[in-house]
């Protein structure tokens, strides 16, 4: 049988689900504009949560120039950070993780010169995708490019978890033994996140990978590979609480590493025999729910296998 990429399509379509309420805080908000999450769906404008308004970013010169024509939505009120994209469609980063998952493939190996030559061109040409948001990492990149510094050395210390959104890519991607796979995890993430916990919640996050492909069961994985940020104790209390009071009183719902990687680990570990459930039910917490899904779908996508319906709703690269 033709291997499936699990993790990488899991990834991508927790990313399109979560998409249209990314970065929601407002949970009634989100229940009055889309409901209960069950699917795909396209996203709406105006985002009552949105701070795009208050988001800039200035190119130092043409090899900076990376927003192109959504430059004119950035400092406006009430704009959706995906306003243009489809249901079923996923948002820059995860664009980006289907270029690596490609090139990857077809070169048989990671090539982190290779890969910052097709990072950069396709981030620098007009028309590559249609997502008005740029992370704050993209933005810190192409500044230092800029300003000539060696594409190696144009990362920052990003403390996002956006920097996890790749990792599904090369697990899937790559032919490469465990010790193989961490280190380029590793090289990888760092190319544009240097922050040390999310480096480290990277190498966790492969270890679980491979952990659960071997058969490792999901939930004793993230037990043994992930104690320094979740524990037996932390779920065992959590689970009897709603997940909008688990990711909103005891862990942050945004972008933060220190909150969003447990999160999703927590996530992972309720859902753990449930993809559906699983993704939509990240989604409905809402904040980072796309980049807590590159965990969230990627773990349970390789554990549980993906139904036709997410995978043929997704729209093309």
């Amino acid at each position: 049988m033709e291997h499936r990429p699990l993790a990488f399509l899991g990834a991508l379509v927790a990313d399109a689900v979560a998409m249209p309420v990314h970065w929601y805080y407002d949970r009634e908000a989100l229940k009055r504009d889309y409901g209960t999450i069950t699917g795909y769906a396209a996203p709406k404008n105006p985002h009552p949560d949105s701070i795009l308004w208050r988001s800039a970013y200035t190119p130092v010169n043409a090899k900076g120039e990376i927003l192109h024509d959504q430059a004119v939505y950035w400092g406006k009120r009430g704009i959706h950070y995906h306003q243009f994209l489809q249901a079923g469609e996923n948002t820059l980063n995860f664009k980006l993780a289907r270029k690596l998952y490609e090139q990857t493939s077809a070169l048989g190996r990671y090539d982190a010169d290779a890969w910052l030559k097709t990072y950069i061109d396709f981030m620098l040409t007009p028309g590559m995708h249609r997502d008005t948001y740029v992370e704050e990492y993209h933005r810190h990149f192409f500044t230092n490019y800029a300003r000539g510094r060696k594409p190696r050395s144009c990362g920052c210390e990003d403390v996002h978890i956006g920097g996890l959104a790749m990792v599904p890519a090369l697990f899937d991607s790559l032919d490469a033994d465990p010790k193989q796979l961490r280190e380029v995890v590793q090289e990888h993430v760092a190319l544009t996140h240097q922050d040390k916990d999310v480096l480290r919640a990277a190498d966790i996050f492969a270890r679980l990978l491979l952990a659960v492909r071997a058969g490792k069961p999901l939930r004793e994985s993230i037990l043994d590979e992930a104690p320094d940020w979740i524990s037996a104790a932390k779920i065992s209390r959590w689970v009897k609480e709603p997940d909008d009071v688990v990711i909103g009183r005891h862990l942050s719902p945004a972008c933060y590493i220190p909150d969003a990687f447990p999160a999703s680990l927590y996530l992972a570990w309720k859902y753990a025999a449930d993809f559906d459930t699983g993704i939509c039910a990240n989604a409905q917490v809402g904040g980072d729910s796309c980049h807590r899904g590159a965990v969230v779908g990627a773990l349970l996508g390789t554990v549980n296998g993906i139904s036709s319906r997410w995978i043929d709703g997704l729209q093309p690269a």
